[in-house]
Formats: structure tokens, sequence, C-alpha cells
């Protein structure tokens, strides 16, 4: 707390305290959200799994399989995020890259497995053959997003490499 002129904590430390406080207890709310919401799409994606097991012909629940996995693994970086805020008091933005790249890929499998279910029985016709190109340029746009965010990524973990340091310096480090 920030003291007053006499030395006694005044109402700046007060309501920094406070809103610390508002701020942990928004953040344990959040996170016990996102816990629940993490394990119920585990066991929905465990069940999913579970019928795919059964038909073995059934590639389009694979394919939800890994769609809710990769929400699973959403959530848990943002869990990750959270706590790592909290921890250290500040955001890092490499969290929030990993997160929009798992659901940029998300997004290329969700696009991936409408396309092949959209062309797989149907003839081309104007509306099909529109719907394909957008399709392709939002793939092309995702794929390019996709590089740049593993491009920023790498960055990123390459600077807060110490530079010009031996191997055994590095050891000692």
């Amino acid at each position: 707390m920030i003291p007053d002129t006499q030395g006694h904590p005044g109402a700046n430390g007060f309501f920094v305290g406070a809103f610390r406080y508002v701020e942990n207890a928004v953040y344990a709310a959040l996170g016990g959200l996102l816990c629940v919401t993490a394990v119920v799409a585990l066991g929905s994606a465990g069940e999913e799994l579970w019928d795919a097991l059964r038909d073995w012909n059934a590639t389009d629940a694979l394919f939800a399989v890994i769609e809710r996995l990769l929400l699973v693994f959403m959530l848990i970086e943002i869990l990750h995020t959270i706590r790592t805020s909290i921890q250290e008091r500040a955001l890092k933005c490499e969290p929030f890259l990993v997160v929009a790249l798992i659901a940029s890929v998300r997004r290329v499998l969700v696009i991936t497995l409408q396309s092949a279910e959209v062309h797989r029985d149907t003839a081309w016709t104007p509306e099909s053959q529109a719907l394909f190109q957008a399709t392709m340029v939002e793939l092309l746009v995702l794929g390019i997003l996709i590089l740049v965010m593993v491009v920023s990524i790498y960055l990123l973990r390459r600077s807060r490499r110490p530079l010009n340091l031996t191997p055994a310096e590095l050891a000692r480090a």
C-alpha cells in the first residue's frame, strides 16, 4: 500500500489492494469455468472416440474427435495464460499466439472436412464452384496466418535466449 504523509496506508493503497483482490477472484472464477469446460469437452471427445471405434468407417467422427481435442488443448493453453498472468502480473503474447495457432489449425481441419462432405456426392454447379473458391481463399489466408504465427513464436523464443554464448557457458547459465 502507498503510505500517506503520516506513514499510514492511504486510500490509494487500499484501492490497489482491493482491485488486485477482485482481479485475482475473477481470474480464479474464469480459470474454474475453463477447467469445467475443458473436462466436459474432453469427456465429449472420449465419447465421440468410443463411437468412432465401434464404427470403423466413421472418418467424419475421427475429424470431430480431433477438432474437440484441439478445443481442449486451446482451453488448457488459455488456462496456462491465466496462471502465468496471475504469477507474473504481466501478459505474455506467446500463449495467445499458441492459442491462435491451434484455433487456425482447428479451422483448417473443419474446412477440410466440410469441403470433403459438400463435394463428395454433388455435381459441380456455379454455387458449389463459388463455395469451393471461397474455401480455397480461406485456406490460403489461414495457411499464411499459421506461417506468420509459427515464425512469430520462433522469434519470441529465440529473443529470450542469450546470444553469443558457448555451449559451456550455456550449461553454466
